[in-house]
């Protein structure tokens, strides 16, 4: 593998607590030094990052990429180019593809195909229950052995809360970690608008914000209950923050994360009949969202994560509540993470630790540092380099974002992924 130095570059790592300008030395895919002179050191690539970031590569915990099942909205191909272009080195991929992740098979499949698309570090995340049924459950332990770094039933309700509290028991066993999208069905009510002002007006079946706190309460019981490592997928509400955030004080072992498009958008800037903000868990108040920013600043929730789901045109066309959920969101989580900075929700380091460090340490994986000796996966990126969100400079497959159109400010300039330069702006 080629030799690399990454010179001039104001470093950020927080998981080192290191923030100032200077060069990185790469060899063998593994970070050979930060900040200190290596000696018979010959670069066969030079990379000047002066006025550039230098950072861990991010980590993303949930991004669909269609891949198997649903190739028609995307691929692993074309969405591990997106990511890529977006400074991700590691994501998580859901086990709701077609197959669903729950046997080792599929779990092999994906390797294979992120292999080919030389992008090697696609972790899935596997069923809880046996065809996301909800009912009886997965081969947790086999599916660890084949690579799946966490379990989830997705966005798809379990029968019941036994079911749950055993898959937790279960998981808790095999040091495996759960991963929940919290939501009471009943309360939800095939829902897509949070139960507020623009669902009123517009006479859309609403989400209330109980749906998901009342969730929250239940599992964190049954955290309590089984001893299991618990972390809450996309959080939207204050009221959830607020549970969360009592339940870390009495030392549960919870963690949380929010998608980054619900702390820039509330229910007052969803365009009526615009699809593209047809999300789930939905967009709710400007003091929910002020809540979820002061989460993310406090500690309560540790991550920020893209929840990228690509979609074909058809997929957002019609009423509504007749669309699927869902955005595009790989490519906007740098840009809009450094909006959070620049509305001084959250310091530069701790939008980059919610990105890389948290997530890491979240999943048990020696990732989201420049710790010398670990693989080098690094983001390089120019924060004051703004850039159209149009055809000429989107790599998903899905142009659903209600982004589209925009300016942002923020570029990837170079991805490292286990020392391989995987993309170059």
């Amino acid at each position: 593998m080629k030799k690399i130095l990454i010179s001039n570059g104001q470093i950020i790592d927080p998981a080192n607590n290191i923030e100032q300008t200077g060069n990185i030395y790469i060899a063998d895919g593994k970070i050979l030094a930060v900040n200190e002179q290596v000696s018979d050191f010959t670069a066969d690539i030079s990379i000047n990052a002066a006025d550039n970031i230098v950072c861990p590569g991010f980590i993303d915990l949930s991004a669909r990429l269609r891949d198997p099942g649903q190739s028609y909205k995307g691929t692993i191909a074309s969405e591990t180019i997106a990511a890529a272009s977006a400074g991700v080195t590691s994501l998580c991929l859901p086990p709701d593809t077609s197959p669903v992740i729950d046997t080792a098979a599929v779990t092999e499949l994906i390797a294979d195909k992120a292999e080919k698309a030389n992008y090697n570090q696609v972790y899935p995340i596997g069923a809880l229950t046996q065809g996301l049924a909800g009912s009886e459950l997965s081969s947790m332990h086999a599916l660890k052995e084949a690579g799946c770094i966490a379990v989830s039933n997705a966005t798809i309700p379990l029968a019941s809360l036994l079911v749950a509290r055993r898959a937790m028991e279960y998981a808790s066993s095999h040091d495996l970690l759960v991963m929940y999208h919290p939501n009471v069905p009943s309360l939800s009510n095939n829902g897509c608008a949070h139960e507020g002002v623009f669902a009123t007006r517009y006479g859309l079946p609403g989400i209330p914000e109980a749906s998901e706190s009342i969730a929250v309460a239940q599992y964190l019981e049954l955290a309590e209950l089984t001893g299991c490592r618990l972390h809450f997928s996309q959080i939207s509400s204050r009221r959830s923050a607020i549970k969360i955030q009592q339940a870390k004080k009495y030392g549960l072992k919870v963690s949380a994360d929010v998608a980054i498009h619900q702390l820039h958008l509330t229910e007052n800037d969803i365009e009526p009949f615009n699809s593209s903000f047809h999300v789930l868990p939905p967009f709710r108040t400007k003091k929910d969202q002020q809540s979820l920013r002061e989460s993310l600043a406090n500690g309560t929730i540790d991550i920020i994560c893209s929840d990228h789901q690509p979609h074909d045109l058809d997929a957002k066309l019609g009423a509504f509540p007749e669309t699927e959920p869902g955005i595009s969101s790989l490519e906007t989580l740098l840009p809009l993470t450094l909006r959070l900075v620049q509305d001084n929700a959250v310091t530069l380091p701790q939008g980059i630790a919610a990105l890389t460090q948290n997530p890491a340490t979240t999943l048990g994986i020696q990732r989201g540092t420049l710790t010398p000796g670990l693989a080098a996966d690094i983001c390089i990126f120019d924060p004051s380099l703004s850039w159209t969100v149009n055809h000429d400079s989107w790599k998903s497959a899905g142009c659903n974002t209600p982004f589209w159109g925009q300016t942002l400010k923020g570029r990837v300039t170079h991805t490292l992924q286990s020392g391989n330069i995987i993309y170059t702006l």
